[in-house]
């Protein structure tokens, strides 16, 4: 009214547009807050509704995903194919605790869920070349599928096996191993561990580049695979080569009437294989305490197996040696001595039981062989080993 009466008195009198634009400017504030109040009330509603269909209908995303084009080197690890596929190569980086870790994984379901065709492992620890290779690539002929073969050498020497070769690009990372000290040992459980990576790997046979087959493949094949033991040598010998060697410390995990002694040359199941790359109760005792003249190669696996699973070994070994010459070491034979007479001395050496029956098959292999005799032995290996 005073406004009203202030524009008289000024000689203005306000007209009808002026009035609505005043009410337009009190009304328009109030549509944009009940527009606002709208809006935040559908956003709470919709905000319940999803909560709603995640907790009910398993709605966890509905963003659009985005997958990757780019596979990692080790394939598609959620198919079987590749839990079972064999290592396409055997360079790797692991060191021995994650090697030995990653071989010692066991399925805990005995029955496999594919058709598996169980391979014998040849493991050669050598020093560096194996001059027996010939006649080894004539005796594997034939025969893939049924093999894996893994060579352990002088961490610096370089194989030079053609691509055709069995044994191409077949050494793994190696380390130095001495001659009765705990470096052999851990050549054999990491030759163990290498072929254990391969599930079709059942039985494990340790050869030396002087160790040549005594018989044909399918022989060889047949004797390992439907044994009922292994072939380790596992004696208790009351001797100072024996149980003189023998350290009072090892008790209580390893008594003097436990103490075994083996050729160090073995044949062993997937089951004993296991437990040899696994071992740390073992393992401690005899790096230890069995040094020279203890020769740990000797007396940690013939014990140790002897001890966890006695009923499982043959105690006795495949490979044929001659200590009649007396020494640290087995005589070693070269081109002179390949004759049929030294062949007839094999063969009928002696008798032996095969799963608890006599048996005049006792020996698969022989040592120790010169690089002389490879040429003799080629001749004579069709009539006298039929291959």
């Amino acid at each position: 009214m005073k406004a009203r009466l202030v524009a008289l008195e000024e000689g203005k009198d306000p007209s009808p547009t002026t009035i609505i634009r005043t009410n337009q400017a009190r009304v328009l504030p109030l549509r944009i807050l009940q527009y606002l109040l709208t809006f935040l009330g559908v956003g709470i509603v919709f905000s319940i509704l999803c909560m709603f269909m995640i907790r009910y209908f398993g709605v966890h995303n509905v963003v659009p995903v985005t997958h990757s084009i780019v596979h990692p080197c080790y394939g598609d690890q959620s198919s079987l194919e590749s839990w079972i596929r064999p290592p396409s190569t055997l360079v790797h980086t692991m060191n021995d605790t994650e090697l030995f870790w990653r071989a010692s994984f066991v399925p805990r379901i005995e029955e496999y869920p594919f058709e598996r065709t169980p391979k014998i492992a040849f493991m050669f620890l050598t020093r560096g070349p194996l001059p027996m290779a010939p006649l080894w690539e004539r005796f594997f002929k034939g025969n893939e599928g049924l093999y894996s073969i893994y060579i352990h050498s002088l961490p610096n020497y370089q194989a030079n096996f053609s691509l055709s070769s069995a044994f191409y690009r077949r050494q793994i990372p190696s380390q130095v191993a001495e001659w009765g000290k705990m470096t052999m040992c851990d050549a054999e459980r990491r030759l163990l561990a290498n072929a254990l990576l391969d599930i079709s790997n059942e039985w494990f046979v340790l050869l030396s580049e002087a160790c040549i087959p005594l018989h044909n493949f399918s022989t060889i094949y047949r004797y390992i695979s439907r044994s009922h033991y292994s072939f380790m040598g596992s004696v208790d010998e009351r001797g100072p080569y024996g149980r003189g060697r023998y350290n009072a410390n090892m008790a209580p995990k390893v008594n003097i009437t436990e103490w075994r002694k083996g050729s160090q040359w073995f044949e062993i199941n997937r089951k004993l294989a296991i437990d040899v790359v696994e071992d740390k109760i073992f393992y401690p005792r005899f790096e230890k305490y069995c040094r020279p003249a203890c020769y740990v190669d000797e007396h940690y696996f013939p014990t140790m197996l002897s001890i966890q699973s006695p009923r499982l070994l043959a105690n006795r070994s495949l490979t044929w040696v001659d200590w009649s010459r007396g020494g640290a070491h087995p005589a070693t034979f070269g081109k002179a001595d390949i004759k049929e007479q030294f062949f007839k001395r094999i063969f009928d050496s002696k008798t032996c039981t095969y799963d608890d029956e006599n048996s005049s098959v006792c020996h698969l292999f022989a040592r120790k062989f010169a690089p002389s005799a490879l040429e003799p032995l080629l001749e004579n290996a069709s009539k006298v080993f039929g291959f």
